[in-house]
């Protein structure tokens, strides 16, 4: 396996990308195509910026993605990728949908590969894992038009399943992928959400 992430490593380097992880997302969008020409994306937890260059290559210059991390990114966009708009803000903090919304009253595709901190102790390092997505959904539920597309992060853990019963009330389709570039040993997958019910039978009833 060490061979393989050395491999990946390696090819981001070459390709000039800032992290690996650009090629589990490259792999997700080869299989099911949810970014699409002219997209508008938000990336939560972008730094250090490979999945927004990877998304701004795929919109184009009609699309626009906007990467939203506690550390600054500064990458510039790739020749023909959409403009990306770096945000230095706390995903948990308020005032980051007001900035966010300068840009996009509510955007096509909302990406994640936020991860906590680890500690080493499984069980804890899944809880705040699934408390960051947990946040991602809301602000998806908040900010993706209808028939958008989500998609994340998250380190399975007992509370896993009820966080993909969640998903499977939002969206029309969901899947749970482990990409070939994934270290096997990681309890990290990633969770596709597509077409986002902007209003569902749950919640038209909640209105009435």
């Amino acid at each position: 396996m060490r061979k393989i992430n050395d491999y990946y490593a390696k090819k981001a380097k070459k390709d000039k990308y800032p992290a690996r992880s650009i090629y589990k997302l490259e792999e997700v969008q080869q299989k099911y195509k949810f970014l699409s020409r002219s997209d508008s994306v938000l990336d939560l937890g972008c730094y250090p910026g490979s999945w927004s260059l990877f998304a701004s290559e795929v919109v184009g210059p009609k699309g626009i993605v906007v990467g939203v991390d506690l550390q600054q990114a500064d990458q510039a966009p790739r020749p023909g990728g959409s403009p990306i708009h770096w945000l230095c803000q706390d995903i948990m903090a308020p005032e980051m949908v007001v900035e966010v919304r300068k840009f996009r009253p509510a955007f096509r595709v909302l990406i994640s590969d936020l991860a906590p901190k680890t500690t080493g102790n499984r069980w804890s390092d899944s809880q705040q894992s699934l408390n960051l997505v947990r946040k991602t959904l809301a602000l998806a539920e908040e900010l993706l038009l209808d028939k958008g597309h989500y998609i994340c992060k998250v380190f399975q853990g007992e509370d896993f399943p009820e966080f993909v019963n969640r998903m499977k009330e939002l969206f029309g389709m969901v899947k749970v992928l482990k990409p070939k570039s994934s270290r096997t040993e990681s309890r990290e997958v990633f969770v596709l959400g597509m077409d986002y019910r902007k209003t569902g039978p749950e919640r038209e009833l909640q209105q009435e």
